[in-house]
């Protein structure tokens, strides 16, 4: 029998690929809110980051949130971001 495949996400933070359960998933909507998506079924554009705060202060370092949306993402967004990976870890 063949193994199952685990689908790999890249970090915008370390930019690695990891299996996607080791990820947290970060949703803009449709109405362009950015939202942090643990249960990975939010309806808009993906965007993953590893559950450690050093991945989010490179991706803020880097604007990478913002360039994966396309938009600018808010200091409060990751305020918030960091606060949920914080209950999570």
């Amino acid at each position: 029998m063949a193994a199952k495949k685990i689908p790999m996400r890249m970090c915008t933070g370390c930019r690695e690929m990891k299996p996607k359960k080791e990820l947290v998933r970060v949703v803009k909507t449709t109405e362009n809110e950015v939202k942090l998506d643990l249960t990975g079924k939010l309806n808009g554009r993906g965007a993953y980051i590893c559950k450690n705060k050093e991945c989010l202060a490179k991706a803020q370092k880097t604007n990478a949130l913002s360039r994966a949306f396309e938009m600018a993402v808010s200091e409060e967004i990751y305020n918030q971001l960091e606060t949920e990976l914080g209950n999570i870890e």
